[in-house]
């Protein structure tokens, strides 16, 4: 057996995640103190009290579910000696994935992902920007709709093309709503707003490209113990300094899960392991592809049981 391991990425927080698994893992608890001090901050704290409001700002969600997926991983393999063949993760899931690797530190890590969060949500005026999920139409015809949309000053494509007949779109408010009733007429399931503040994974995000790019230079980088796929274009990953220049382009581009997930199959995988709060990215799989097996382990029980299940 072969094992890919994926990380999910923001709006899988949740005030009280990981409460099981921390009463069962000390790794977890300690996880989260390391980056609490890399922070400045009680991480724990904030995800097991909250506010909500507070965990759902994005330079605080990020860092949250980056270090609960981090501890998974390592409770996980704490149990199990798990060892993955390749690694994927959904947006900031790939610096879950490359912690995880080893290519960053978690210091690192949970500092990167807290100003991409701020970078990101400071890049474009709340208001200006959507987000928007489309069900029951092919990429090429969400694409042909946006494109037709957009225009050099409102801008509207595809983000997040997470499996067949599902994908997000994001860009200028007024061409996101614009492609949402083109869409319905182009015989889309569902299209409908997400309660997302910044278009995420677009052009309007280089601001937050270029912020990102700085701050890569503070962070040290290592080659990867495993191969983590690129968002951007869904190759393997093995070499730190292309990673890094994946990263900066990520922000402001498209993420191709559905291509990430074929990677990983193309690459010997054959059963998944979820690591990471919540259960999206094993959904999303099942759509994929509902032959290959996967396994979400935010569960005292799922842990535990390790591989046997799958």
């Amino acid at each position: 057996m072969s094992f890919g391991v994926v990380f999910p990425g923001q709006g899988s927080q949740r005030v009280g995640m990981l409460e099981e698994a921390a009463g069962a893992f000390s790794i977890v608890g300690d996880t989260f103190s390391e980056a609490s001090d890399a922070l400045g901050y009680d991480l724990w704290h904030l995800v097991s009290q909250g506010p909500v409001e507070k965990l759902g700002l994005t330079e605080y969600t990020q860092p949250a579910i980056l270090t609960a997926s981090v501890a998974l991983y390592r409770a996980f393999s704490e149990a199990h000696s798990f060892q993955p063949t390749a690694g994927a993760g959904h947006s900031l899931g790939e610096y879950s994935a490359l912690v995880c690797a080893g290519t960053l530190a978690l210091a690192d890590g949970a500092r990167l992902v807290r100003r991409r969060g701020a970078a990101m949500q400071d890049a474009v005026p709340v208001g200006v920007g959507a987000m928007a999920v489309v069900m029951g139409l092919d990429d090429d015809a969400v694409s042909d709709t946006c494109n037709s949309i957009s225009s050099a000053d409102s801008f509207v494509g595809g983000v997040n093309f997470n499996a067949p007949g599902q994908v997000v779109i994001a860009g200028h408010a007024d061409a996101v709503d614009a492609a949402v009733v083109a869409l319905k007429d182009a015989g889309a399931r569902r299209a409908m707003p997400l309660p997302v503040s910044a278009p995420f994974h677009t052009p309007l995000m280089q601001p937050a490209a270029d912020v990102m790019q700085q701050a890569f230079e503070d962070a040290s980088w290592a080659t990867p113990q495993f191969p983590v796929v690129s968002n951007v274009d869904g190759s393997l990953q093995t070499d730190a300094d292309s990673i890094r220049e994946s990263l900066v382009k990520q922000i402001s581009a498209p993420v191709l899960w559905t291509t990430c997930m074929a990677t990983l199959r193309e690459a010997g995988c054959t059963q998944f392991v979820e690591c990471g709060p919540g259960n999206v990215l094993s959904g999303l799989s099942k759509r994929i592809d509902k032959s290959v097996p996967i396994k979400s382990i935010e569960l005292v029980a799922a842990i535990n049981a390790g591989v046997t299940d799958l």
